[in-house]
């Protein structure tokens, strides 16, 4: 192999035995070996060393595998992911990215592979979405490897992948909503009739309708306070646990004021506690939630949908719909009423005012007329006379 002889924490290319080799090496006197099957292939991974030597980080290896590379990252992601996000990291390398990639070298992992990767994944039946989530995690914890250099530049850049699954929103009619509101007052439903008369007039998701304590409601001023969403945590050791988070966003934290119908069943709703705890007994848990299980502690979200929503959708004689269709048929209804799009966006707690105008473009032809009205009011509609 003709190289020039360099320094330490200084490199060296050659061509040997039809490969290219980047040669490093370091200040403890260790040589360290990089191959590719172009100059420019070894090149990079040479750079992606002395710069790993420049920062003062260990010298990446091909010996270093994705498995090994991705527990690693995980453990350090972790510390900047709500529970619930890096849940959904962890299921996903586990059950999609290490069977496929696990065992290659990080440094060796091609665009070409995870187009592989994705084409596989969606062949299995798995959605678009999933594969734009898997592509995601691959791109940001590769993106931590390219900075530290342990690859010297993310595969993820090369490949484009599936858009994402955009599932046919389905909206609630008024006739609809109402129905649904009276089959929510009977005695089998009376019980989380609050529940969904809240999810109707305010648009709140599930995780921030169960998080939800009588401490974020005031009755008398008519408003709740959104402060955090229940959901079900995996955690290390396999089990899970419900957990209270903080809300997916900034401004998911947000002030909302109540109509009279929703201050009127939660009302209701607090005497029925009163209730549930002479029931209850010594097992009563004081969990300051509103809506709770038959003890006092926060409701399982699964069950919230199969033992209550779904039945109740066949009470009042509604076709399947998601839980979530019910805050997409408040969002509609407000907007159908002539409410200002940026308040429908604050009650919902968009992040931005464009996200709610892009959910709701079905809205706005009715709303641009409600806008030629208005001017033809001010204006007159007879020609000008």
């Amino acid at each position: 192999m003709a190289t020039k002889r360099r320094g330490r924490n200084e490199g060296s290319i050659g061509f040997y035995n039809g490969r290219w080799v980047a040669q490093l090496t370091v200040e403890t006197g260790q040589r360290r070996r990089f191959y590719g099957r172009t100059r420019t292939e070894a090149n990079d991974k040479l750079q992606a060393a002395l710069g790993a030597v420049r920062s003062g980080l260990p010298v990446p290896t091909d010996r270093l595998t994705v498995d090994e590379y991705m527990y690693n990252w995980l453990i350090g992601a972790r510390r900047s992911l709500r529970p619930s996000t890096a849940g959904t990291y962890e299921r996903h390398i586990r059950l999609h990215i290490l069977p496929a990639l696990g065992r290659l070298p990080v440094a060796r992992v091609r665009p070409e592979q995870l187009d592989r990767l994705y084409a596989g994944l969606l062949a299995k039946g798995l959605s678009r979405t999933t594969v734009q989530h898997v592509h995601a995690i691959l791109r940001r914890s590769l993106s931590q490897a390219t900075r530290r250099g342990v690859i010297a530049r993310n595969p993820t850049d090369l490949v484009d992948p599936p858009g994402r699954d955009h599932p046919e929103m389905q909206v609630l009619s008024i006739d609809q909503a109402r129905a649904l509101l009276a089959a929510a007052k009977t005695p089998r439903h009376a019980g989380l009739e609050a529940l969904y008369v809240l999810a109707l007039t305010t648009g709140m998701r599930r995780g921030e309708l169960l998080a939800l304590r009588w401490a974020d409601v005031d009755l008398p001023g008519r408003t709740l306070t959104v402060t955090g969403t229940l959901q079900r945590v995996k955690r290390a050791d396999g089990t899970s646990v419900l957990e209270r988070a903080q809300p997916k966003t900034k401004t998911s934290m947000r002030r909302i004021p109540l109509t009279s119908v929703a201050a009127d069943a939660l009302s209701r709703h607090a005497r029925g506690h009163e209730r549930q705890r002479d029931i209850a007994g010594t097992e009563w848990v004081v969990s300051g939630f509103v809506f709770i299980n038959e003890r006092g502690g926060p409701m399982e979200p699964r069950n919230l949908i199969a033992r209550s929503f779904t039945p109740l959708l066949t009470d009042a004689g509604i076709p399947h719909v998601r839980f979530h269709d019910l805050r997409h048929t408040a969002a509609t209804l407000m907007a159908a009423q002539g409410v200002h799009t940026k308040v429908v966006s604050e009650v919902l707690g968009h992040a931005s005012v464009g996200i709610t105008l892009d959910l709701y473009s079905h809205v706005t032809p009715s709303m641009a007329q409600q806008a030629v009205t208005a001017m033809e009011d001010v204006f007159g509609g007879s020609g000008g006379q």
